[in-house]
């Protein structure tokens, strides 16, 4: 433990909400989380995309409206150039997408493409809402893993800010790679300056919604020895919101990986 962060445990104020931990395993961190209301989390988040669909809004994160875009460059740039490798198609997987938080935040700068296809995989009540109101001939939904990857057909993975919030993420992440992506991209993804994966909780400000529960950070070397020998990194970035913070004392950050089938 850094002496900023002794001198701010004597005398400073404890921060309410943000990462606290470590726990023994993921029941050890459900026990002491409250969870969410999912339908109250799901009904904001379609408010506020519904927003973004019909022009009264830029910009949507975590059900939070913003008065400009924000953009992960890389992420974009990767897109690209999966799209340029492929006479201008892009068709995307987005793991975890929620209601196309990322389709929208890009689809500008992928309007001119070929062909885009953005397949989001989600829980049965967000792909349920997803194809009522946002469907279209570029945005689809769906709620099984096997039928997503046999319909979709896509040609680059995303998982952003997804991945750490699962219970079992290597066992996620080895279906990753049984489909056979031929790129599979990380967006902000939690890691942590440990040498071994840690368990910690989260706990939301209120102002975005009620929530506290369990998530991973990850060992940055162990987290690529998932991949070694299939997949090579081709780019690595920081993720363009939360890229560093502490968790008990210990460095961590939001980091993307772009990784290429060997």
């Amino acid at each position: 433990m850094n002496l900023k962060t002794v001198i701010k445990k004597m005398f400073g104020r404890q921060p309410q909400f943000g990462f606290f931990g470590f726990y023994n395993s993921w029941a050890d961190a459900v026990a002491v989380s409250s969870g969410w209301n999912a339908d109250n989390v799901l009904s904001r988040v379609k408010a506020s995309l519904l927003k973004i669909k019909n022009g009264q809004a830029v910009y949507e994160r975590d059900s939070v409206l913003f008065d400009k875009p924000q953009y992960s460059w890389p992420l974009l740039a990767a897109l690209q150039r999966v799209a340029l490798e492929h006479g201008g198609e892009l068709k995307v997987l987005d793991f975890g997408g929620s209601l196309g938080t990322t389709y929208f935040q890009n689809r500008s700068f992928l309007s001119g493409l070929k062909n885009l296809q953005w397949n989001i995989v989600e829980q049965k009540n967000y792909a349920a809402t997803g194809r009522e109101s946002f469907e279209s001939s570029e945005l689809h939904f769906f709620d099984d893993w096997k039928n997503a990857v046999k319909s979709a057909n896509a040609n680059v993975l995303i998982a952003s800010s997804v991945i750490q919030y699962l219970e079992h993420p290597f066992e996620q992440m080895e279906k990753f790679i049984n489909a056979g992506f031929e790129y599979i991209i990380f967006d902000r993804t939690s890691f942590i300056s440990a040498a071994d994966h840690k368990i910690a909780i989260q706990k939301v400000k209120p102002t975005i919604y009620n929530a506290t529960f369990p998530i991973w950070f990850f060992n940055y070397e162990k987290f690529l020895g998932n991949f070694a020998g299939k997949y090579e990194v081709i780019g690595e970035f920081k993720a363009f919101v939360a890229d560093h913070y502490e968790i008990s004392g210990v460095p961590g950050g939001d980091r993307g990986i772009i990784l290429k089938r060997i």
